[in-house]
């Protein structure tokens, strides 16, 4: 019996439109910049129209990602709400697959931005075995206080009863074909808000570092401290952190080179510093293991993985062989790909946009033993 299963940050699947780009012009769209624009009826006419003929476009190249990924559960970051979720998985994916998800879980959870995590679960696995949801809990209501993970570097920028996860941790306990898998979902703090000179990444490590404290916390608490290695628990998601980085160094014009390097610290580290869980994308050679390509000009670029699936170690033993696959086919153009990664772009690509994603989805088969 074989599960695929994956995880996927579909970036910004929503059922609203913003415009709070009339008033703060780093919210207002590249194109609205270009115009001259005076009345907000007007701005707002303007942002419907560019929303609704931006999003067919990268909502089938999202569906056709996923399509690649052909997983039987698959986790998604940045989902507006379930009406956003059905609407998509109706209207698209079921249309490019043929054979819909058709459970599903949201819950909502603490973004700012009304952005969740949520699960689409076919009802069996491609072999057959049936997939059963015996519980699901969110975690959104942890604070820092409940679990003593108040700190110092946290106090900069939260309060003791502040919530730990900016989303949410959303746990799934399964029966695939009658054996227990406990799935936990989550999207980490973003590498933004900068303070005191830090880069974004080093000034917001600290409440990454705590969400995944309070994961494993929770993996603990439910499995039994020192027998969760033996279980089958697998966390998911856009975790906003590595543990090491591609390096890309050069232009279009002059041509680029990629160097490899490790990170000194990463909130991850709280994972796999005593093998706690496994991250199976180890596996792949260590300039193929990239989710996503970050650039903010020639001086500033790279590729990374934000996107995981932590194996427990019994369940990393199990399954020594399995690989994750990356679906790059949904990657613009501008996103630089080393010597030999290059794939072939789902048709209506562009530059910049539209895309799937910024992120690429990642999928893994797995025997549960």
């Amino acid at each position: 019996m074989s599960l695929r299963l994956g995880t996927f940050n579909i970036e910004n699947l929503m059922t609203r439109f913003d415009f709070s780009g009339w008033r703060n012009q780093l919210r207002q769209d590249r194109v609205l910049r270009l115009y001259d624009v005076q009345d907000k009826v007007v701005y707002q006419q303007l942002e419907q129209a560019r929303m609704i003929a931006e999003t067919d476009d990268t909502r089938q190249l999202s569906a056709l990602a996923i399509a690649d990924a052909d997983a039987d559960i698959l986790c998604l970051q940045e989902v507006d709400s379930m009406p956003a979720l059905q609407a998509f998985e109706y209207g698209y994916l079921y249309r490019m697959v043929g054979n819909g998800y058709r459970q599903k879980y949201l819950v909502e959870g603490n973004d700012s931005r009304g952005i969740d995590v949520a699960v689409l679960m076919r009802e069996e696995t491609r072999t057959g075995e049936p997939i059963e949801l015996v519980d699901v809990r969110s975690h959104a209501m942890l604070t820092y206080r409940d679990l003593d993970l108040f700190n110092e570097e946290i106090a900069l920028t939260n309060q003791a009863h502040d919530k730990i996860f900016k989303r949410d941790c959303l746990e799934l306990e399964l029966k695939i074909g009658g054996r227990p898998l406990s799935l936990y979902v989550v999207h980490f703090k973003s590498m933004s808000n900068t303070r005191d000179g830090m880069d974004g990444r080093t000034g917001t490590m600290a409440i990454r570092m705590a969400e995944a404290q309070a994961v494993r916390h929770i993996i603990e608490r439910r499995l039994g401290r020192g027998q969760a290695a033996d279980k089958n628990f697998v966390i998911c998601g856009d975790m906003n952190d590595y543990q090491e980085k591609v390096q890309v160094i050069g232009s279009r014009r002059e041509g680029y080179r990629f160097e490899p390097r490790r990170e000194e610290a990463s909130a991850l580290d709280v994972f796999s510093r005593d093998g706690f869980a496994v991250n199976p994308m180890q596996r792949r050679d260590a300039m193929d293991r990239w989710t996503l390509y970050h650039a903010r000009g020639p001086e500033e670029q790279h590729l990374c993985q934000l996107d995981y699936i932590w194996l427990s170690p019994g369940l990393a033993e199990r399954n020594p062989d399995s690989i994750p696959e990356i679906v790059r086919g949904g990657q613009p153009y501008r996103t630089v790909f080393p010597p030999g990664q290059e794939v072939e772009r789902f048709p209506r690509v562009g530059w910049d946009r539209p895309k799937a994603s910024d992120h690429c989805p990642v999928v893994i088969s797995l025997e549960l033993g």
